[in-house]
Order: C-alpha cells, then sequence, then structure tokens
C-alpha cells in the first residue's frame, strides 16, 4: 500500500471533535508537508465524525464507520494508507493496534501503549515479527534542548550521573471536572477506561520516558506512593514514585493531576559529580548546565555550538522559540524519514536518538504496573518486568 507519490498516506482512529490530541497529532504531521490525512474514523458518533472528516478534506467514502471498515477498505485500495494513528481512550489501543498491525499497517498509538504490559508486549512482538513502525508519540524527546541533553549526558558533560529528578505536576483536573461534563476527564478517570493509576499512565510515563531518553539509563526498582485526592475521585490523581536507576543513580518521578494552579508542569533535573542541567518543557528552547562552582550557563537552540542532534531538529534561527506542535512535527519528520526508507528499499535512518517505539511503550507499562503494585504494598521496592527480564 501506498508506495508511490511524494505523501505519506495517514488514516486516524478516534482524535474527534474535542481531541486536542487529534488536533496536535494533524497540525504537527502538516508542517513538514510529508503527510496526507487520507483516511479515518473520527470518534464514535457517525455524523461527528463525518462533519470533522469533510472539514479536514477527508474524501466522504473514506470516513468509516469503525475501524475494522477502515482496515478493510483501506488494505484494498492501491492508494490506501501506510500508516494509522491511534489516538482514542487507553482501553482500546490494543485492540485496533493489534487488528492494524495484523493488517500490515504501520502504527503510531497513543500513550500509555496498552493498559495491561501482556497486550503491549503482544503489539511489539507482532511489530518485529512482521517489521513494522509501531511508535509512540513521547514528543517531548523531540524538542532540540532535550536531544541536546541527552547528546551532553552521553558525551559525559556532567560526569558520573548520581539523581535523577523529574515531574509532570499539571492542576489541570484539581477539581472534579469529570462531574461537570468535561469528556476527558470522564474518561481518563474512569478505571476501566484510563486505567486505576491513571495519573501514572497519563504522566507518569511521559516523564519517565523522558529521564530514561536524556540519560539513557534503565530503571531497576520502583518504591511508589499513590494518592486519590480529589474526593470519590475513582482513580489514583497523584503520584509520587522513588526510583532505583541502573548504575546506582536514585531519583524519583512526581505526577499529579492536583498540582493545584500548575499549568503543564513537566520538567526534568540531571546531577552529575561534574554538573547538572535542567529543561522545563514551558520554556522549552532553553537548557540550563549548572557546573560544580555553581555557575550557570544557559544554551539556546538555534546556537551554532550545539550537536548535530539539536541542530537538525531547529525549525526556526535563534532567538525564535519553538514549542509543542514543532516537537510533534519532529517526532514525525524522523517517522517520515524512517517511513519512506521502507517504502522506497532505503536504509533505515534510526539513529540513536530517534523516535520513541512499541518497546518504549511496553516499558512504560512495565513502570504503571510496578507502581501499583508497589503501592499496594505500602512502597515496598519492586522490580519492574523490563529489569527482571533484563536480568534473567
Amino acid at each position: 500500500m501506498g508506495t508511490t507519490g511524494r505523501q505519506i498516506s495517514v488514516g486516524m482512529v478516534g482524535g474527534g471533535p474535542g481531541a486536542d490530541i487529534g488536533k496536535t497529532h494533524r497540525n504537527g504531521m502538516r508542517l513538514d508537508d510529508r503527510y496526507s490525512l487520507d483516511a479515518g474514523v473520527f470518534g464514535q458518533n457517525r455524523e461527528a465524525s463525518l462533519d470533522l472528516g469533510r472539514a479536514l478534506g477527508v474524501a466522504e467514502e473514506r470516513i468509516y464507520p469503525d475501524y475494522p471498515e477502515l482496515i478493510r477498505a483501506e488494505t484494498a485500495r492501491a492508494d490506501g494508507i501506510d500508516v494509522v494513528i491511534v489516538a482514542t481512550p487507553n482501553d482500546s489501543h490494543y485492540e485496533i493496534a493489534k487488528a492494524l498491525l495484523e493488517a500490515d499497517v504501520h502504527v503510531v498509538c497513543e500513550k500509555p501503549l496498552t493498559l495491561a504490559s501482556e497486550q503491549a508486549a503482544e503489539l511489539v512482538r507482532i511489530a518485529e515479527e512482521r517489521d513494522l513502525i509501531l511508535a509512540v508519540p513521547h514528543c517531548y524527546s523531540a524538542y532540540p534542548m532535550v536531544r541536546e541533553a541527552a547528546r551532553l549526558i552521553r558525551d559525559g558533560a556532567l560526569g558520573q550521573v548520581n539523581f535523577i529528578d523529574v515531574e509532570h505536576a499539571s492542576g489541570w483536573n484539581a477539581t472534579a471536572l469529570e462531574k461537570a461534563g468535561n469528556k476527558q476527564a470522564a474518561w481518563r478517570t474512569d478505571p476501566a477506561v484510563g486505567g486505576p493509576a491513571s495519573v501514572v499512565g497519563d504522566l507518569g510515563t511521559h516523564a519517565y520516558h523522558l529521564a530514561r531518553y536524556i540519560t539513557g539509563l534503565e530503571a531497576e526498582q520502583f518504591s511508589a506512593q499513590l494518592r486519590t485526592i480529589v474526593p470519590e475521585r475513582r482513580v489514583f490523581d497523584h503520584a509520587t514514585v522513588n526510583i532505583r536507576w541502573a548504575q546506582g543513580v536514585t531519583g524519583r518521578i512526581w505526577a499529579s493531576m492536583v498540582a493545584t494552579g500548575h499549568n503543564h508542569g513537566l520538567r526534568i533535573r540531571v546531577f552529575g559529580d561534574r554538573g547538572s542541567l535542567e529543561w522545563q518543557h514551558e520554556d522549552p528552547h532553553h537548557l540550563h548546565l549548572q557546573d560544580l562552582a555553581g555557575e550557570t550557563r544557559i544554551l539556546t537552540h538555534g546556537m551554532s555550538t550545539l550537536s548535530e542532534e539539536s541542530a537538525r531538529l531547529t525549525r526556526v534561527g535563534l532567538g525564535h522559540p519553538e514549542g509543542f506542535l514543532e516537537a510533534f512535527a519532529n517526532f514525525y519528520r524522523d517517522l517520515a524519514d524512517e517511513l519512506d526508507a521502507r517504502r522506497f528499499g532505503r536504509p533505515t535512518t534510526i539513529r540513536e536518538l530517534s523516535f520513541p517505539t512499541g518497546v518504549d511503550g511496553l516499558i512504560g507499562v512495565q513502570m504503571v504496573e510496578a507502581a501499583l503494585a508497589s503501592n499496594d504494598a505500602d512502597g515496598a521496592w519492586v522490580v519492574p518486568a523490563s529489569a527482571a527480564k533484563a536480568g534473567a
């Protein structure tokens, strides 16, 4: 499918009216003009899906009533879709992604990849067996200065890393929005849909991936305390997770959807024996470095002295701030490079610092499960399945 033509043909399942993440995916992939949104199921409401699809320029006959029909029709077309974005609530990720992979369609699936690690592992296995891309949009890793931070640590700029502190503490759901008709809050606080550890799957997995991506380290043990702060809420909305990383490194993740007054609230600090660094999502074009004496250097994307890892993702010149849509566009550019390489029989474009895959999604789900198990054991240290398998 889709082996001719300049643009990569995309389908979308979910991301309908009122879903900000759907708009973010669509806008991000448009920035480099390498994709064409040609098919979709834009929500469960048929009329609303049709209205949105038409507004997006999708031909009406390719706006399908459900994802099985999308798969059946698109795989039968000579110009059928190359990749599908799954932007539905968490509980449906597994069945949709599995059906697409089994139909030999590349998949971009929102996080958490699944609600159970066995399901995530199965998706990874199917993708590997069929030589398909299964990507998970932890798109904070696609900011230029995050790539710069990762390169600096790998090149030894901080010396031996000894502590990693990450927080994704937002106050967006500090009141019971689910009782006020907020659709996003309703499914994210439904344990059957968002999972009982909703805040860990929704925000904690981003923080965890960011720490893994920047430092190159893997976690060996977790000790978690999960709380429900909003009265009568049925999921955990606040989490503190202590982590024992490889190489004797320690750290913590604070994830919250009830951090009153906080906006997006994503920040990472990494400390080594020669210096430290800090990156904040709300100031993404700056990276702060401090040496042993406490002297601070502020690196800005677009500086001529930065690494190639950062420079290749910088879209505007020095002094012009970039943002979330550009990070999504960088994710989709890396993905497009690899999709085109596979379409046209070229060498792989995947590099050391590239887009997150199903393996990253699986490790995130394993972290969620370990946090739940630790919390159930009153904060006891729990070895995640990823570390247990690595040590087997």
